[in-house]
């Protein structure tokens, strides 16, 4: 074997052209598009969503693609703009195109969103895995209060030791807890409807849009802006393709066809054999899996595919648990955002502090469960919430990148959007209405005080997403930035 020192004679040997050498003069790592597409998918799809749109049976296809052209693909499309542009995520961004501080809040919301998805993804642990051990406890408030607090701070323990088994429990889950199950709810529904069986629900052309009753009546596809937030986090892979302006787009549509069918089928599994008015938001999964099951006469696997979605919910968790969290921390430990009692890493680094004090706010919510009487109201709300504060962090987003398109042309972008202002506006309008159904409390639930409900809702907004941000702006001291980032001129 012969080898040289001349890096063009090193290039030209290994068959890789200048496009093919990163900045630091290393082959870059191609990925194809389908790969991406496959990527993205996993990173959004999940069956958790599928009882709230199941209640609106065959219209569930409307309201699952509606939200897919007006907020999905206009996220995907102006993340991977973005992020083939300037590194560093959403507070980059944002901070380039409208200053700090509204950077800072969109990093903020992105982190805040998890305490108030905390206590609904584990409700609907909660009420799964009530279907393993007794399935009357499924709408039981105080049941499902301790296993939020309880689960919750175990992922906290787990997580602050920094296992690594994290990552592998996440794909694990990914394969076991939502492709299987989902193939699965579907195989049996179609095998049901193949007996002569009738659906629960009406399947018929006339059912194709919801019936309209008022903003009550479509309240539920809020929660579809939730079920596809993230789609934006792939667009760093942009990067990775030959040939991005043709390859990105071809791979965006692939994975919302993918996403929809993975939402869409067992939406429609759900109402074949559940009546709208019997299925619950955070156990209806388990409602058509044990009736498919009693139906087959297979009433034990129940337990099993109970399981099963335990452990995807789980896995899901804990990849949730300390990115956000560690991510703040080192932001504000250059920024000083955080006071430094909330930037410390424990040993195996691990933002354990600050995990802590999300726990409480947490804990607090979680217990909130156990006064409750209708847990499926409880967690639409804090789902709600949830969709709420993300939306916030979307917004900004989508002002970003038509203003920087505007003030920032020289920078060189892997991907450009066609007709920019058209698809970040299409998205912005898809949210601020999202955010403003959200307050209007869904016909479901018509015998809840409405000034619970907004008391919940719109505090949660207020709080978690806009005041505890504010006041961190308002009261941060130059001494909030770490030792290892301060510079001697620093002042805020």
């Amino acid at each position: 074997m012969t080898t040289t020192d001349d890096p063009a004679e090193s290039e030209r040997s290994a068959g890789a052209g200048p496009a093919d050498l990163q900045g630091d003069g290393t082959k870059r790592q191609f990925i194809s598009w389908l790969t991406l597409a496959f990527m993205t998918t996993a990173s959004v799809a999940s069956l958790r969503p599928s009882p709230t749109m199941a209640i609106y049976g065959l219209a569930a296809i409307f309201l699952y693609l509606l939200p897919a052209v007006v907020f999905l693909l206009p996220t995907a499309l102006v993340g991977a703009e973005l992020a083939s542009g300037w590194s560093g995520g959403i507070y980059r961004w944002v901070s380039e195109a409208l200053g700090k501080p509204l950077g800072f809040l969109a990093v903020w919301c992105q982190f805040a969103m998890t305490i108030a998805y905390y206590p609904s993804l584990l409700a609907y642990v909660a009420s799964t895995f009530a279907y393993v051990i007794d399935p009357s406890l499924a709408e039981n408030g105080l049941y499902v209060a301790i296993v939020i607090v309880v689960v919750y701070w175990s992922g906290v323990l787990i997580s602050s030791r920094g296992t690594r088994t994290i990552a592998g429990l996440s794909s694990f889950g990914l394969i076991i807890g939502t492709l299987v199950p989902g193939v699965l709810l579907v195989a049996l529904g179609i095998v049901f409807l193949g007996q002569g069986n009738p659906s629960a629900q009406p399947m018929s052309p006339d059912h194709w849009l919801p019936p309209w009753t008022g903003l009550a009546s479509l309240v539920l596809i809020v929660n579809n802006f939730l079920s596809y937030a993230g789609m934006e986090m792939n667009g760093v892979h942009v990067s990775s393709l030959r040939d991005p302006g043709r390859e990105y787009p071809r791979s965006m549509f692939l994975a919302t066809g993918l996403v929809l069918l993975i939402f869409i089928l067992p939406a429609l599994a759900i109402a074949w054999v559940m009546p709208s008015s019997q299925l619950s938001l955070t156990a209806g999964l388990m409602q058509a899996f044990q009736a498919f099951f009693d139906h087959f006469s297979i009433g034990w696997m129940t337990k099993v595919v109970g399981v099963m979605l335990v452990c995807a919910a789980l896995g899901g968790m804990l990849t949730w648990l300390s990115g956000p969290a560690k991510g703040l921390v080192l932001l504000s430990r250059q920024e000083g955002y955080l006071p430094p009692s909330l930037q410390k890493f424990n040993k195996d680094g691990a933002p354990r502090n600050i995990m802590v004090a999300q726990g409480v706010v947490t804990t607090l919510i979680g217990v909130l469960y156990a006064f409750s009487d209708d847990v499926s109201s409880a967690y639409w709300m804090f789902s709600v919430v949830t969709v709420q504060i993300y939306l916030i962090a979307y917004l900004l987003m989508f002002v970003a990148v038509v203003k920087l398109r505007r003030t920032r042309p020289d920078v060189e972008r892997g991907f450009r959007v066609p007709a920019v202002a058209w698809v970040a506006g299409t998205g912005f309008v898809a949210s601020v209405a999202a955010l403003a159904i959200g307050f209007v409390p869904p016909e479901q639930f018509g015998g809840q005080p409405l000034w619970r409900y907004l008391l919940i809702v719109g505090g949660g907004l207020l709080v978690l997403g806009l005041v505890i941000p504010a006041a961190l702006l308002k009261y941060r001291k130059p001494g909030w930035i770490h030792p290892d980032h301060r510079q001697p001129s620093d002042a805020i």
